[in-house]
This record gives structure tokens, sequence and C-alpha cells, in this order.
């Protein structure tokens, strides 16, 4: 059963005699510093199976013991079944104990992903098992755009459970966008009172002819972001607002028309986007709209505690210059400021943010984008158009996040065939995402340490609800959660033939969670978009 974890552990030995019992009897001995390993335990396998989990003592036979070691790597772990049918999980810190558990329920089989017991009579256990394990990357992230298409609260919990069980330890959270602001702003309340909703969405890819005319929208209070944090933190998961600037900002716009350039366009009369691409209107470089977003990220610091949130996101990505090469006030800004020219203006809009997140302890990261026109020291940059961003980043000395669209875009399209739901980008199986290496070989070794690991994104524009978030996401993440964790070989001598043998068991594991991922053999009847224009990209992707 070992040779069947996702990801794949650094070693596994399933060869002996002494092997794992959890039934009635079985209790929990957590140490200091394990609890929320304990409570989950008690929480997902105790009612998976319809055991207590009572508290117990490490001598107790069939007792699950839980400890950490300083000595083994900070979320490394290790697992090993006890001669009375227990097993002990020593873990390098508590997020290495944490996730061990997640080890100790994939080894129990599919009944562990399961919310009540499907068998009462059956008996939970596995054979003689000793794992060392520990994750080759420290950022393994999934970011979710709740902005093209809002995602309820209950649907990000379950996402957080969801790169728990694939040992992911990053979620970053797309919350505003031009299509719609996703939490609430008390100084600021327009921001979800209009920007929060749009009258109707295109439905498809841009050049699409169709509409669904359902008003769209919704938003998370700030209760909502306090209880999905902690969520989050309680899975070892650390949380990366997003608050894009000074590009796809039309929401906040229309809102808020004084954050547009009002000496080139009549921004009262901008509505949230109901389409898709990049839009012309963007944030004024002002002293209002410096003022007005250092309030929006005064409340978001509040909400994202450091803890769980070192890194802030401000996007940064894709803001046309047009409206500021025509606007006086921008041209003045320029002048002021000694700035040569547009980029720059951009470059001074982020290293402003980046000063007085860093004066308030954080870190600043945004698209890579931000290397234009000079990137401010502490900064930390997603490369998302290719590698190239990243290996400029690394080389200068700037962490980097590896998340290039050709090779980890999930709403990029899994199969050429025609029955691909709304297909997007190039195709990207199951098989690519296996082989994505996020070291390119070309880095430095000094630049390379500045790789802090790597996430795949999933942009919601043809994403309108979970059913087809899940297919586009799945089985791909698992594919990707082992690149993230595991101590693979190059990408063309990876076992890929061994990694679909394993995801056997693991679409067992899917099926429990409900997880309504895209089969092997292609779309079910009721995944498919007949008749919904995407936007194919044929041909393999450049390596850029």
């Amino acid at each position: 059963m070992a040779m069947e974890l996702i990801p794949a552990p650094l070693r596994a030995d399933d060869r002996g005699r002494c092997g794992c019992v959890l039934d009635a009897s079985t209790t929990i001995a957590a140490a200091p510093g394990t609890e929320t390993t304990e409570r989950w335990l008690r929480t997902t396998l105790g009612a998976a199976f319809g055991l207590p989990l009572a508290p117990g003592t490490e001598s107790a036979p069939r007792a699950v013991v839980l400890r950490t070691d300083a000595t083994l790597p900070p979320e490394g772990y290790r697992l090993t079944t006890t001669s009375d049918e227990g097993v002990v999980i020593t873990g390098g810190s508590p997020a290495g104990v944490f996730w061990g558990a997640q080890t100790l329920r994939q080894l129990l089989g599919p009944e562990a992903f399961r919310r009540a017991p499907v068998d009462g009579a059956a008996v939970h256990g596995f054979g003689f098992t000793d794992i060392e394990d520990a994750p080759r990357f420290g950022w393994r992230g999934l970011m979710l755009d709740v902005a093209r298409h809002f995602m309820p609260k209950d649907d990000v919990l379950r996402y957080l459970d969801l790169l728990a069980a694939h040992k992911l330890n990053v979620f970053h959270f797309h919350l505003s966008d031009d299509q719609g602001w996703r939490v609430e702003i008390k100084r600021y309340p327009r921001l979800t009172e209009v920007g929060a909703w749009r009258p109707r969405t295109k439905y498809g890819h841009r050049a699409s002819e169709l509409w669904d005319e359902t008003p769209h929208g919704g938003y998370y209070t700030q209760d909502d972001i306090r209880e999905i944090v902690a969520y989050a933190a309680a899975r070892h998961i650390r949380v990366v607002p997003e608050i894009d600037i000074p590009g796809h900002s039309q929401a906040a716009i229309s809102a808020y028309p004084e954050l547009g350039n009002t000496d080139v366009i009549d921004t009262s009369a901008l509505g949230v986007w109901d389409n898709w691409g990049v839009t012309p209107n963007v944030l004024a470089p002002t002293d209002h709209v410096l003022r007005f977003y250092e309030g929006v990220f005064e409340e978001l610091l509040e909400l994202f505690p450091p803890e769980t949130s070192p890194f802030v996101h401000v996007g940064g990505d894709e803001c046309p210059k047009d409206q500021w090469k025509q606007s006086p006030a921008a041209q003045a800004r320029i002048k002021e400021l000694g700035l040569a020219d547009e980029d720059e203006l951009q470059s001074w809009f982020i290293r402003h943010f980046d000063t007085w997140l860093a004066e308030r302890g954080r870190r600043l990261i945004g698209w890579d984008e931000i290397l234009e026109g000079g990137l401010a020291p502490g900064a930390a940059v997603s490369s998302w158009r290719g590698y190239a961003g990243g290996i400029a980043a690394a080389e200068a000395g700037h962490d980097v996040v590896m998340c290039p669209e050709q090779q980890v875009y999930l709403d990029h399209r899994q199969d050429g065939g025609p029955d691909e739901p709304m297909p997007i980008g190039y195709v990207r199986t199951l098989e690519d995402v296996y082989r994505f290496e996020p070291v390119p070989p070309s880095l430095s070794e000094e630049a390379a340490r500045h790789v802090l690991g790597t996430q795949a994104n999933a942009w919601s524009e043809v994403m309108q609800n979970r059913a087809r978030v899940d297919y586009q996401v799945f089985p791909r993440l698992a594919a990707f959660a082992e690149v993230a964790w595991s101590a693979l070989p190059a990408p063309d001598e990876r076992d890929f033939a061994g990694f679909e043998r394993r995801m056997t068991a693991h679409y067992a594991r899917l099926d429990a969670l409900g997880v309504g991922y895209r089969p092997p053999s292609g779309p079910l009847p009721w995944q498919q978009r007949p008749g919904v224009l995407g936007r194919p990209i044929e041909g393999a992707p450049p390596n850029v």
C-alpha cells in the first residue's frame, strides 16, 4: 500500500511483520505542538470509520502516536508501525506531523476519505510500513481565481482540504479583478456593494457570442475570511491574498470612479466588467489612489495575520499604459518623479507598496511584469509568462515562485479531443504536468536557491462553478503535487507509468471525496460543453 502514495515519499519500506489496525480501542497520544493534527485525525478518520479515537498514552496498544523531533526537516516526517499494531508519526515540526497524518489517511484506503463509515464491521489497517519523507520545495501552491467566478466559502474550505490531502501548503487567493471584488473592506463599502456584482457574464471565451444573462457575484465578509484563514492554518497552509494593482482594477473603479484616469475617460460610466481579456481601465497614479489602497491593505493585514500570510500579492500584471500616456495627470507625475516612462511609473506604484508592506513586516510578491522598470529589493516574483521572468529575478537575487502558464495553468485544456469543455490554451496532459520541472537547468546554483517553489494556477473565466473547477484542476493537481513535493529525477527520466499505476488508487480517494475530476478516458457527457467557444492553441508550448 505504501507504494500507492501520492506524492511519492522519499523512502518507503512495507516488507515486515507488524502492521497497524484502527478499531474502537485505538487512541491518539499527541505530544505538545501536535494538537492540530490530533483534532484533524479525530475529525476525519473518526468520522470515516465511526471510531472515537480518544486521547491515550504512547504505551497503549493500537495507539496513534504523534510527536516532533527537531532533527528532522521542518516539514519532514517519519511514519512507522509498531509491534502492538499502532503507528508513530514523528515530524520535524507540527507541519511535518500533519503531512505524516495525510500519509496515514492514504494508507488506510479510500474509505478513509469518506465522511461516514460504509462498513461498520470492517477492520481498518495496513501492513508493516516505515516511511521517511520530506518535501523538495517549501512553497507548494495552488492559485484559485474567485474574482472571475465567485466560489462560495464552503467551496473554498473544501479546496483547502484538497490541498492538504496532496501536501500542498500555499493557497493563493485571487480576490480582485476587473470582473469582481470579493473581500469586504469596511471603510470602502461600495467595493462589495457595487464592485462584487456584474449584470451578466460572457459564456466561454471572449470571442464567444454567448452570454449568461444571470447577474453574477458574491464576496467574503471579514468573518468569512477569518474563518478561511483559521481553517487553512489548522492544515498548515499559508494564504497569499491578492489585490491586483494597478491593472485589473475595473471593479474597484466602477465602485469608486475617482480611482480611474478621470482626465482621460468618464470613469463614472464604467461598470464591473462582464467580458474577459485585458481592459484598458487602470488605476490613476495619484496620491488619493495610494491612500485608498493603503486603507484596503490595512484591513487586509488584519484579516491575514503574518504567521499565516507573510506574503501579500499585488498582481501587477497586464497593466496597459494607454490611459497613462494620454493622461496629463499621469504625465505630470512621471515628470515630477523624474521617471523615464510609463513602465517606470508602474514600478514606482509597486515600489510604494513594497516599502509600505515591508514597514509592516510583510513581503510583496507580484506577477513577473513587476520586473519591468526595476524591482524593489525585497519583492518576490510569481513567474507566469514562462521561465524567463523567474530566471531574471532569481539571477538578480529575488525570490521566485515558478508558475509558467505553458506548463501549470490548469485552465488550459487537458486533451486535444473535440469534447474538452471550452478548450483554452495549450494541451497540458496529466503526463505533461508530471514532467514539469520548476527549476530551469540554466539557473546558477546560487540563483536556484531563490526558487521558493512552485504553484499551479486556476483562472476561472470559463470555470463558472465548482464542478468545472474540479474538472480542470483534477487529476492534474495530483501530478503537480508530486512535482512540488517529491525528489523526482529529470523530466525525461520520470516514471510516469508508475505514477499512473498509483493514480488508480488515488482516483478511488478522489471518488470518495466527491471530486469531479476528468476521467482518464475523457470527459463524461455532463462534463462537456458542446457549442461553447474556447481558445485552443495548437502545438507544443514554447519553453520561454
